[in-house]
């Protein structure tokens, strides 16, 4: 069958990976059935979900699929460009190869550089200096918590308004998806934390837990 049969009923397959005798086993169908948010390319989502829904409305009216709409919401994204501003492709040899990116500055780099370039419905350029930008960030958060000796069980009022601004903006940035400035206020509070001779415990875990999202690896 055609590439676009496959990519239209492919999220189908995630609830129920290893089953050889059915597209899904109907009690994990219902279980994962609709999802929550569908996230596409944007100059593609449009015609995707027209076939993907059509297909699951198909599977519906054959019994395998429990629900008309699999969907609850969608989010669009939108292309990063290369530095030049053009159109990433090989042919233009201006291609970033995530890999590459890894290998020198770390997977979590990559994560918290790429959900920092700018809302999710933007091209972004991108730019190797910023790249670096991200990688320090998280050094100076690892050097925080593992060379600064000031995680305490001890109070500090000075940063006690901070803190609950920062769990509040960046919880309820994560949920609308706006994640450059969730990370933008995690930025403000470490700055705030390494003007102080005491961070409290209570505040250090809950940072790590507010970042866990972006950066798993030195969270973790």
């Amino acid at each position: 069958m055609p590439w676009w049969a496959g990519s239209s009923r492919y999220w189908i397959r995630y609830m129920d990976p290893h089953n050889d005798k059915q597209l899904v086993a109907p009690e994990k169908e219902k279980f994962w059935h609709p999802v929550n948010m569908y996230v596409w390319w944007a100059e593609h989502i449009n015609r995707h979900m027209i076939y993907a829904r059509f297909r699951n409305m198909f599977l519906y009216d054959m019994g395998i699929t429990s629900v008309q709409e699999p969907f609850e919401s969608y989010q669009s994204v939108w292309l990063i460009m290369a530095e030049d501003g053009r159109k990433m492709s090989k042919r233009r040899w201006n291609v970033v190869n995530p890999d590459d990116i890894v290998n020198e500055y770390g997977a979590d780099t990559l994560r918290l550089y790429e959900m920092f370039m700018g809302p999710l419905e933007a091209d972004k350029p991108w730019n190797d200096d910023a790249v670096v930008g991200a990688k320090k960030f998280i050094d100076r958060v690892f050097r925080l918590y593992t060379e600064s000796n000031i995680i305490s069980d001890e109070e500090n009022k000075n940063l006690e308004k901070i803190y609950h601004q920062t769990v509040k903006k960046v919880t309820s940035d994560y949920e609308t998806l706006n994640i450059n400035t969730a990370i933008s206020q995690m930025m403000i509070f470490i700055n705030a934390v390494q003007k102080e001779n005491v961070f409290p415990r209570e505040y250090a875990e809950g940072f790590v837990k507010l970042l866990n999202p972006l950066c798993p690896h030195i969270t973790e």
